[in-house]
């Protein structure tokens, strides 16, 4: 299975409405912020700064995040805007995966 277009957040007044309404769930590796979008597929939009280092280094962060969402199709109906911190990196994708899992169910599970 993909990552198709449809599941991506693109625009910037979609991650602007997403951190000003939604609910934000901080962690060792990542930041989440969720919002519901009303709609029956979940979209996932990454913000990978500068600070996260390099280039390489971003890229490699954004391509772990999206295999992880896309493995786990556990949010549906919900936007998710990931900004990853330097740990991401040292972590295998099974560990990324469970805590990705445990922080969805913290937050976008218990508000349906």
């Amino acid at each position: 299975m993909r990552f198709r277009q449809r599941q991506r957040l693109r625009r910037h007044a979609d991650f602007q409405d997403v951190y000003a309404n939604g609910t934000k769930v901080p962690g060792r590796l990542y930041t989440l912020f969720s919002k519901p979008n009303g709609l029956s597929v979940g979209r996932l939009g990454i913000a990978a700064t500068k600070r996260l280092g390099g280039a390489v280094v971003r890229n490699r962060a954004k391509r772990l995040i999206r295999e992880v969402f896309r493995r786990n199709d556990i949010a549906p109906g919900f936007d998710i805007v990931v900004v990853p911190r330097r740990e991401l990196l040292t972590v295998g994708l099974t560990t990324l995966e469970a805590d990705y899992r445990a922080a969805v169910a913290r937050r976008v599970l218990k508000s349906r």
